[in-house]
């Protein structure tokens, strides 16, 4: 996967926000019993909850059978009920593999192309998209800029919006680059994939999805989320500010539409792996297509991200949103299936998938130990305050408040990091480290985010 691909990963983890998995490639491994699968899962899960608090529920099948699946900490903390197997969470960005579905569907019934222009499909489409296709939305290479990403989207994420409120929001800002030339993940091509899907079969997105994928494969706990509608098992979402768990903050679920807005169980996401081997919704030359990469090293096809780990092809997705981190990793070859949601914002959903991946195949993995925080001089932190960008345009601010160092993404909380030495910072709120570099004379250039198992470096700014 490209290093574009993994920098915008790892910012998504940060922020909550409609998450694509990272990956990344350990030793040679080796497949283990299902025995030694669940005593060692048991073993890793119970530290991630001790050390991380993490809280969320997990799923690890083989031949579609779960060797594991087990709920951990609270589904809601105030009213004291835990996590199940049955529990409801909102799955982010793991929805873009359906809507990725639902286009090929209408492509195979002969009511579009993913090599159609989207102006055939969009009312006031501006002169710069005129060459964009569907596949470029599919594929995040149309250029159309990350709405998430505006630095007012968290003022903006609490009021509904159109499907013609969002185009008239994008069609008047420049594209980050010309159509199909390179890879920037923008949810903001998914949206319009919604508006697409909608206008061509003459359904609401979520009326087609139901229709076509959740009733005919019996996923009776999946759906379009609604903060009106009671969900039986729903999990409430939070998020951590400075160490302790809050609320998560509201968000209208008209913002993330077919870029974010699925609800889910880690059954019916079973069963949802299990049809893809099939060809219940699609042609085997269909899938196929979806789970080719579009372009280049990008290893992205239509809502899926493409990759190898322990010497095995994968195919995985992971989400986060206000409230909830998700992650869906299949390895076709073995039949395996590691799935994990948890309701806390920034939860390292796509790190323990990863891990409960390495534990099926014998490679190696960490189990997770407490950090140890110590103290800093003030003067030594105020030369890590200042702006820090990741190119082309994701800044990471560092404040420094009542002797602490905060770090911010526009629009999103704060997160605290802490100091395990003069260089090296932790957050428990979004299971991330920071590295600041400096250069020859002592001066701060830069740090290095680490999350994930991989490293993005960011340039000071200011």
């Amino acid at each position: 996967m490209s290093k574009k691909t993994n920098t915008i990963n790892r910012l998504t983890v940060i922020v909550g926000l409609f998450l694509l998995f990272v990956s990344y490639v350990p030793a040679q491994s080796t497949v283990v019993s299902d025995q030694q699968i669940t005593s060692k899962t048991d073993e890793y899960m119970t530290a991630a909850v001790a050390v991380d608090g993490f809280t969320g529920s997990i799923l690890v099948a083989r031949n579609g059978q779960p060797v594991v699946n087990k709920g951990y900490g609270m589904a809601n903390f105030e009213h004291g009920v835990p996590n199940t197997p049955k529990t409801v969470f909102r799955l982010g960005s793991v929805t873009k593999q359906f809507t990725g579905m639902a286009i090929t569907m209408l492509q195979e019934r002969g009511k579009l192309s993913v090599n159609d222009p989207i102006c055939k499909y969009l009312s006031d489409c501006p002169p710069a998209w005129q060459a964009i296709t569907i596949k470029h939305l599919l594929t995040h290479t149309s250029g159309i800029p990350n709405y998430t990403s505006f630095p007012d989207f968290g003022k903006t994420a609490v009021l509904p919006v159109s499907s013609a409120g969002m185009l008239s929001l994008l069609k008047d800002k420049p594209l980050e680059f010309p159509v199909g030339e390179k890879f920037a993940y923008s949810n903001s091509g998914y949206f319009l994939l919604g508006t697409i899907i909608e206008r061509v079969s003459g359904k609401s997105y979520a009326d087609f999805l139901q229709e076509n994928i959740f009733t005919p494969l019996g996923m009776k706990h999946t759906g379009y989320d609604s903060p009106t509608r009671i969900i039986k098992n729903r999990a409430a979402g939070y998020a951590r500010q400075s160490g302790e768990m809050v609320n998560a903050a509201y968000m209208d679920m008209t913002i993330p539409y077919a870029a974010g807005s699925l609800y889910s169980t880690t059954g019916d996401l079973l069963i949802w792996d299990q049809a893809l081997y099939t060809e219940k919704l699609a042609a085997r030359k269909s899938l196929d297509e979806m789970f080719t990469p579009a372009k280049g090293d990008t290893g992205y096809g239509y809502g899926w991200s493409m990759g190898k780990r322990f010497d095995r092809q994968t195919i995985g997705h992971g989400g986060g949103i206000y409230g909830f981190a998700t992650q869906i990793t299949r390895f076709p070859a073995d039949r395996v299936t590691v799935i994990v949601l948890s309701n806390v914002q920034g939860a390292p959903a796509g790190k323990v998938a990863n891990d409960l991946g390495a534990i099926v195949f014998g490679a190696a993995y960490e189990v997770s130990k407490e950090r140890k925080e110590i103290a800093v001089e003030a003067k030594i932190l105020e030369k890590y305050v200042g702006q820090y960008q990741i190119p082309p345009s994701i800044v990471i601010t560092v404040t420094l408040e009542n002797g602490k160092l905060l770090g911010q993404l526009a629009g999103q909380g704060k997160f605290g990091l802490l100091a395990e030495s003069e260089t090296f910072f932790f957050s428990k709120d979004v299971n991330a480290q920071i590295t600041f570099v400096k250069d020859a004379q002592g001066l701060v250039t830069g740090l290095t985010l680490s999350q994930g198992g991989g490293n993005t470096p960011a340039q000071k700014i200011k």
